[in-house]
């Protein structure tokens, strides 16, 4: 069985979903602490002004998000966020040649208040997938796995022994830290993603392949996945 573990981020770029379609059971790694640079809350899109980012607020002061895991972090409702996502989304892609046809979906993403995080990035994530047609690939939390041990490569190996794994795909940037022998010693194939993509038609020259998932979704449409499949 392939396996994927990542932690959950904001409407992901493309490569995210790569590894989703690539597994048999992805696992969103929601029980490690939240990191403030990294993905977690935010993305990037196209605009005719050039890319610009999305941040969700969250409770990120001081020593409020140190060793908080990501499924405790909250959202800040101190400002309608959701609205003004969605605003940029729309004045962005409403020229984009399928945005008429995902414009409401993606709206309601933001038509409610989740209160947590993990909860309103894993669920958007989910759907996502769904709609451009990843429909084989399970997901879980690792949070919902009991007994997991150890820290770094050996939690990692300890969840993937829990679930069954004989395969695990894992990002390229964790060749620096992840002990490849211990995946040998435990039975376990280990491979590293390659993220090479073909370019598709975008609105705002010059091409950008660093952006959302829903950059891809207003262009291509349908033919999402097959700009995601390599």
């Amino acid at each position: 069985m392939k396996v994927v573990i990542l932690q959950p981020s904001y409407i992901p770029w493309r490569g995210y979903f790569d590894q989703i379609q690539t597994s048999d059971l992805f696992i969103f790694y929601d029980d490690v602490q939240y990191d403030k640079r990294g993905w977690r809350n935010r993305n990037r899109i196209k605009t005719s002004s050039g890319p610009i980012w999305l941040s969700i607020p969250v409770f990120n002061r001081g020593a409020q998000t140190e060793h908080i895991p990501i499924n405790e972090i909250k959202i800040v409702w101190d400002r309608p966020w959701n609205h003004e996502h969605w605003n940029s989304i729309k004045l962005a892609y409403k020229k984009a040649p399928y945005f008429n046809k995902y414009a409401e979906m993606v709206e309601g993403f933001y038509s409610g208040k989740p209160d947590l995080l993990a909860d309103f990035t894993i669920e958007t994530t989910i759907q996502l997938a769904r709609t451009i047609g990843i429909d084989r690939t399970r997901f879980m939390r690792s949070s919902e796995i009991q007994g997991v041990e150890g820290t770094k490569t050996d939690r990692l190996i300890s969840i993937l022994q829990k679930v069954g794994a004989t395969h695990y795909y894992s990002g390229p940037s964790a060749r620096d830290y992840i002990e490849n022998d211990k995946f040998a010693d435990a039975g376990i194939k280990l491979d590293y993603m390659t993220y090479e993509y073909p370019e598709y038609p975008q609105l705002y020259p010059p091409y950008d392949p660093q952006v959302s998932i829903l950059d891809t979704l207003f262009m291509m449409g349908e033919d999402t996945l097959q700009t995601i499949r390599r």
